[in-house]
């Protein structure tokens, strides 16, 4: 590696990195401040939307479905399912842990920045060029997990789990350590799934995958995930399934398009151009 940090010993880079922490923590500090403060609004705005009828996704899904028969009813107005708290300090805590959460979000694009601050120094000039793309999509494809989960997969399996009954006699009443548990899980958790392409083009890099492994696990990994999909939203009709199913497939396809294509592969590849040459040729001399 190239000694652009200018010959740093040991203790530089521990002091550097001490830096690096405590610019981290002052970023998360001064957000969680913020969050805290307009967390009130963030929460009957946003946290909350899922829970009444006017949520965007309700709206644009009663616009698609009401032509359509068999399929469930969005269009309702009188949904609403009202969230209760069973703890003295709950709303408390919620308020001082969300917080935190809003703001490890808003500055994930600036820790990743920092981390990639530290690091950079030790790399060579086209391992920056990389890893600079790197930082970069994996930042955007988390952000746009995040959205997928919130206004995708959480209203969907909220809006089916809060108004399942097993029976008449019993009602649901949901507390705001179950309704925050979930919404903050399944949000993160889709925003790591978003990761899938950058995970698997840094095992490409690794000598782990290649694109050989999509083409042969393809139909292994539809059946997967439909049954993830069939779990995430466990309404049973086709369009809801189709909704979470085409997001995650499209994810697979993308991470098919980010790692190498094998060393048969490229031979293949190859011979095929050269075969096409060899056509182009014979069609010349005989024209």
């Amino acid at each position: 590696m190239e000694e652009n940090s200018g010959g740093m010993s040991f203790w530089d880079h521990l002091e550097e990195l001490r830096w690096t922490l405590v610019r981290s923590i002052i970023a998360l500090f001064v957000f969680a401040i913020l969050g805290f403060a307009i967390m009130p609004y963030i929460y009957d705005s946003w946290i909350m939307g899922p829970t009444r009828a006017d949520f965007v996704l309700y709206k644009y899904l009663c616009y698609v479905t009401s032509s359509v028969p068999f399929m469930p009813d969005f269009c309702d107005d009188t949904f609403h399912i009202k969230i209760i708290n069973y703890n003295l300090t709950s709303q408390f805590f919620r308020h001082m842990t969300t917080s935190f959460w809003f703001a490890l979000i808003l500055t994930f694009p600036y820790l990743a920045f920092e981390v990639w601050r530290f690091v950079s120094p030790a790399l060579y000039s086209n391992e920056k060029k990389s890893i600079r793309w790197v930082f970069m999509f994996g930042t955007a494809m988390f952000f746009i997990g995040c959205a997928v989960g919130y206004f995708l997969v959480f209203p969907m399996t909220f809006r089916f789990l809060s108004t399942y009954q097993l029976s008449e006699m019993i009602e649901n009443t949901i507390s705001l350590d179950s309704y925050m548990d979930n919404f903050l899980t399944l949000i993160f958790i889709m925003g790591i799934v978003f990761e899938l392409p950058l995970v698997s083009w840094l095992l490409s890099q690794l000598g782990f995958l290649n694109r050989s492994f999509f083409k042969k696990f393809r139909r292994h990994a539809i059946v997967g995930l439909l049954v993830l999909s069939a779990i995430i939203t466990p309404s049973g009709d086709p369009f809801t399934l189709s909704v979470v199913f085409v997001p995650l497939y499209m994810l697979f396809e993308l991470s098919r398009f980010m790692v190498k294509p094998a060393p048969k592969e490229t031979d293949e590849e190859d011979e095929d151009e050269d075969e096409d040459e060899d056509t182009a040729d014979i069609e010349i001399k005989t024209s």
